[in-house]
């Protein structure tokens, strides 16, 4: 066979095989010197964005279900700058963020590991098996879920300000988010009612209200991930759920607190994350 046709049928071969593969597709570009790609998988498409290089730590910002990656440089610390030294950062929008890139359906059945769901396919998409996570406000809950679901990959975690039940306020999540989230949501999205998204929050924050949604205290009782708590007491980040963390693993660290207040402590915060990273790094 001549090289000219040779050439040819190679290029239908792996032409064919693409159009074969699972729908997972990345859009690479150059923004600000951070990696911003595009991970599809069935109906969920995620963006993401990567910084430095290293040990992969995964970021999660604050914000509740309007978490978006624009919003880590504006909390407390800005992580991005902060690690990207020193880690492979990886950070993403939430799925169905307003403000944010990421979108996919809804599933009212398991609200919480559909998100878990989207920060494991991330991870598996870019290759990595084993990483780190730091995770601000609504980051909680979902280190949590990734530990649960996932405990021999996540090598060590940093709730930040961690949301969790406060029984005094019940409903105080759900009603943040049936105002400040859904309704835009239904704007913008005519596949998804105000019905849809009652049903999802009912399932996400009143259906076992408890502790920090995700998992038991018996869960984290028995947790032998390495967890550093910075814990936080406005109303939707309770005092009282972030110190029960921290006394019930067995292999939990905690802050000073506070840490935020006044400013010049929360070097000292990043500082002891710094630490407790490097000393729960793979050394290979």
């Amino acid at each position: 066979m001549d090289p000219i046709r040779r050439k040819i049928l190679k290029t239908g071969a792996a032409a064919t095989a693409m159009a074969a593969a699972p729908r997972v597709f990345a859009e690479q570009a150059e923004q600000g010197g951070a990696r911003m790609s595009f991970y599809e998988k069935g109906p969920v498409r995620i963006r993401y964005e990567e910084a430095g290089s290293g040990f992969p730590l995964l970021l999660i910002a604050g914000g509740g279900l309007n978490s978006v990656m624009a919003g880590l440089p504006r909390s407390p610390f800005n992580p991005i700058e902060e690690f990207k030294g020193e880690y492979r950062c990886i950070y993403a929008d939430l799925r169905n963020a307003n403000a944010g890139q990421s979108s996919g359906p809804l599933d009212v059945d398991r609200p919480w590991d559909s998100h878990t769901d989207d920060h494991l396919g991330l991870m598996d998409h870019l290759g990595i098996d084993k990483f780190m996570v730091l995770g601000f406000c609504i980051g909680g809950p979902f280190i949590w879920n990734l530990i649960k679901r996932a405990p021999g990959r996540v090598v060590a975690a940093v709730p930040a300000q961690p949301v969790g039940f406060r029984p005094e306020m019940p409903t105080l999540l759900y009603d943040g988010s049936m105002t400040g989230w859904g309704p835009e949501l239904v704007k913008r999205r005519p596949d998804i009612t105000m019905d849809i998204v009652q049903k999802y929050l009912t399932k996400m924050y009143r259906t076992n209200p408890d502790f920090v949604f995700t998992v038991t205290r018996e869960f984290v009782r028995n947790c032998q991930t390495p967890v550093l708590i910075l814990p936080d007491d406005v109303p939707a980040h309770p005092y009282a759920v972030a110190m029960e963390c921290a006394m019930l693993a067995p292999k939990a660290e905690v802050s000073m607190y506070p840490w935020k207040e006044p400013p010049t402590r929360i070097p000292l915060a990043v500082r002891q994350i710094r630490s407790f990273l490097r000393a729960h790094r793979p050394t290979t």
